[in-house]
């Protein structure tokens, strides 16, 4: 038995994990890397093993770090079942086919400018077509049910709180009459995050390996309430002026996040009662998924839905947007209200229009949820630079600027110690993965010091080692 790590070693993005047992391989995630364009391209479509080969694919969630490649993955050959959880299939679809969408529109950019220099055209790294061609291979899986993925490959899919439907696969196998137990984390969530159940620590499966992701293995989060208080009382200063709260986010987690506080706030009347919009098309569909997978909710949640009678995130000033139309109407619209919309960074989509013709007004507020990566709008309006350039024009920002940082949906690092720790007592070794090389290089230097800790490994890409 032997695992290969072909990506998420030593960076973050691009997870890929090819496990060998009894002559059969299967590959744990088959995420996109994101980097610098001009590095990401030709490593995403090469892989370092023949997609012809593989049994299987198990897959932890739908983040395109995580799943994002699975269309390259059948375009060059790959015909074998991809297993999930239930609501990871379903966000998987409408991802896989908006990044298809995405790549498509890419090349048709780059395509444009080649021209121009005379330069042969690139093909996107899959289409939208692909997309939809990885989709009926999709095998969804009950939490904690066991399948066999192959001869001597024995899985269970365990709550991992990250977003809807992610999961930790627990991994039975049996090669040559012996047994080894592997856990590899995936994503890591947060306990109490709205609407999704916490995430399981491993030390009830009696572990043999551990594979942990460490993104924020050199960070500890804020109290998540605090946050969330934060988040509250920049809208209710917000609408108090009369002002427009503007919110770039994710569209799938964090969007529903927000929304539902927004509804136990408004509910409670904790908050006005102000016109609530979800303006993003993978938003929206992704609420639609989220709604359509309950099985995923928390006790507290139901609590909230039981006690109201009244859906998690549907509520009466609450609005999702799909046409184009209706996203130019709310232009016209001056009074307070709150739009949510994406891309989380505001580096393309509808939340362009909105930052720029918002931007202007004191009254308002850019709310920023989240990290924003360097030379991105969000991290100038982040730093709250006075003067912007969006859509080629300069703007000058009156707008207030909040930042929240303690929202993400990723473990910190407390959490990743003890569920490290957790597994301890059982475990021969522990493998960070999915963490960069500061991230590591700390939370092994917090472990190393817990009694009964095992070994720490940190393999590098193509790294591979004996189970």
């Amino acid at each position: 038995m032997k695992l290969t790590l072909h990506g998420a070693a030593h960076t973050v993005t691009g997870s890929k994990h090819l496990l060998e047992v009894n002559g059969k391989l299967i590959l744990l995630e088959c995420g996109l890397f994101q980097g610098k364009r001009q590095n990401t391209y030709a490593y995403n479509l090469n892989f370092d093993f023949d997609p012809h080969a593989l049994d299987a694919v198990i897959l932890s969630h739908a983040h395109i770090d995580h799943s994002g490649n699975l269309p390259n993955l059948v375009k060059r050959g790959y015909q074998g079942p991809i297993y999930s959880t239930h609501a990871t299939r379903d966000l998987a679809e409408i991802m896989l086919k908006d990044s298809g969408h995405i790549h498509e529109y890419d090349a048709f950019y780059v395509n444009k400018k080649r021209k121009k220099q005379g330069l042969p055209p690139v093909e996107p790294l899959y289409t939208l077509q692909d997309a939809e061609r990885a989709i009926p291979l999709f095998q969804p899986v009950t939490y904690d049910q066991t399948f066999e993925a192959a001869p001597g490959v024995k899985v269970r899919f365990i709550e991992a709180g990250h977003i809807l439907g992610s999961a930790a696969i627990l991994l039975d196998l049996e090669e040559n009459g012996r047994k080894v137990r592997v856990l590899f984390s995936g994503d890591i969530g947060r306990p109490d995050m709205p609407l999704l159940r916490d995430p399981v620590l491993p030390g009830g499966y009696d572990v043999d390996y551990l594979l942990m992701e460490c993104t924020y293995g050199d960070r500890p989060h804020d109290d998540i309430n605090l946050a969330f208080d934060e988040f509250h009382q920049v809208v209710l200063r917000t609408i108090q002026r009369g002002g427009k709260v503007i919110i770039p986010a994710f569209s799938v987690g964090r969007t529903q996040t927000l929304v539902y506080c927004l509804n136990q706030w408004m509910t409670a009347g904790e908050l006005p009662k102000v016109p609530v919009i979800v303006d993003s098309p993978l938003a929206v569909a992704a609420s639609d998924i989220y709604r359509r997978h309950p099985e995923c909710f928390d006790e507290e949640t139901w609590d909230y839905i039981s006690k109201h009678n009244q859906a998690a995130l549907d509520f009466d000033q609450l609005t999702y947007i799909r046409s184009v139309e209706d996203s130019k109407a709310l232009n016209e619209r001056h009074e307070p209200m709150i739009i949510i919309s994406a891309s989380g960074m505001v580096e393309a989509g509808r939340i362009l229009h909105h930052v720029k013709n918002n931007i202007d007004d004191e009254r308002n507020t850019i709310l920023i949820v989240s990290w924003q990566a360097p030379h991105t709008l969000g991290r100038r309006l982040a730093e709250r630079q006075r003067n912007v350039r969006i859509f080629g024009e300069d703007y000058y920002r009156r707008a207030r600027v909040e930042t929240i940082n303690g929202l993400s949906a990723h473990a910190g690092q407390a959490l990743l110690v003890d569920y490290a720790r957790s597994a301890a007592d059982q475990a021969k070794e522990i493998t960070l993965m999915h963490g960069e090389p500061v991230a590591a290089a700390a939370l092994t230097e917090k472990l190393r010091y817990i009694d009964g800790m095992p070994p720490i490994h940190y393999p590098e890409r193509l790294e591979t080692f004996q189970l």
